[in-house]
């Protein structure tokens, strides 16, 4: 199979389970009703299997580069983001503060969970989904952090969102992969854990689509697509550029370049919504960036990841 073909047979079944999302919310299948209990589910439960079982006996993870370097390009990758939006957020919302911080704090965090991951795990099959797991730490310090002080907040209270059953099961998982736990677990106990990780992000995917029907509705009542298009021209153009540069020289192992790549081509991140909601910025910005750049990403997720494989040479 062709670089495209390759690229495309990896891309469509993420596509495809958003989509399964969005027509059983419209058929009602999947209630709103329901996705408070799965959500808490697929973060509480199942994320943290996924990442025990993927980090667990993941060799990659000996080696201290792969350790120190992914979180610090996970913080860059997201602090670049931010400040490139930030330069255009005039552009974005001429006469509206609150759309401009938004908009900064939507664009410039990529999705870097439930998308990227089997992407991963398809185009990279091996010990790279557990050097995500690590870069991630990064990203998640950069949302608290640089995308809360980008919508004007920010504080110690907000540190505490760190401690959360994900990023708690990537240290928890990190240590016992040091420790080699992989090697005297019982059999039963990481027959479970890949079991329900499997679970993950299908399960995940199914109601991300769910939500993006929901959003639908708010993108239809204001037609104002200004935000989104600019933001489109960064997070799917110039930002995906910046951070390829960026992968191409960096001297990163092949799994971290890979995480970086697929990274790179992904669209805007689906929870600056809720930092929207609950930190004074306009979730209807937040919702438009979303849904146009995941939307878009069908045409340009394939596109950057073959150009991402051949800069860095993978």
């Amino acid at each position: 199979m062709n670089e495209t073909g390759t690229v495309l047979s990896a891309v469509l079944p993420v596509f495809c389970l958003a989509a399964t999302g969005t027509v059983l919310r419209k058929v009602e299948w999947l209630t709103e009703e329901a996705d408070a209990s799965l959500m808490r589910v697929v973060v509480n439960v199942l994320t943290p299997a996924l990442i025990l079982d993927k980090v667990l006996g993941n060799s990659a993870l000996h080696r201290p580069e792969n350790l120190l370097l992914p979180p610090l390009l996970g913080f860059f990758g997201v602090l670049l983001g931010v400040w490139v939006a930030w330069q255009f957020r005039r552009f974005a919302a001429p006469k509206s503060e609150t759309v401009q911080r938004t908009f900064a704090s939507a664009t410039g965090i990529q999705n870097y969970g439930y998308v990227p991951l089997p992407l991963i795990l398809q185009l990279f099959p091996g010990d790279a989904a557990g050097v995500l797991f690590v870069h991630n730490l990064g990203v998640d310090v950069a949302m608290w952090t640089v995308c809360l002080i980008a919508l004007g907040h920010g504080g110690a209270r907000e540190w505490r969102k760190l401690f959360n059953p994900p990023i708690v099961s990537i240290v928890a998982a990190l240590a016992l992969n040091a420790v080699g736990a992989n090697e005297w677990l019982p059999k039963f106990i990481r027959t479970t854990l890949h079991m329900l990780g499997e679970c993950c992000f299908p399960l995940a995917l199914v109601l991300i689509g769910a939500t993006m029907a929901d959003s639908f509705r708010e993108l239809r009542k204001e037609l104002d697509l200004r935000a989104g298009a600019w933001s489109s021209f960064l997070r799917l153009g110039l930002i995906p550029a910046l951070m390829l540069l960026i992968a191409h020289f960096v001297p990163a192992s092949r799994e971290l370049k890979q995480v970086l790549v697929v990274e790179a081509a992904m669209p805007a991140a689906v929870f600056p919504i809720v930092l929207a909601r609950h930190y004074g910025g306009d979730p209807a910005t937040a919702i438009r960036i979303v849904l146009i750049t995941s939307l878009l990403g069908f045409l340009t997720i394939p596109f950057w990841l073959g150009v991402g494989m051949r800069a860095v040479g993978l």
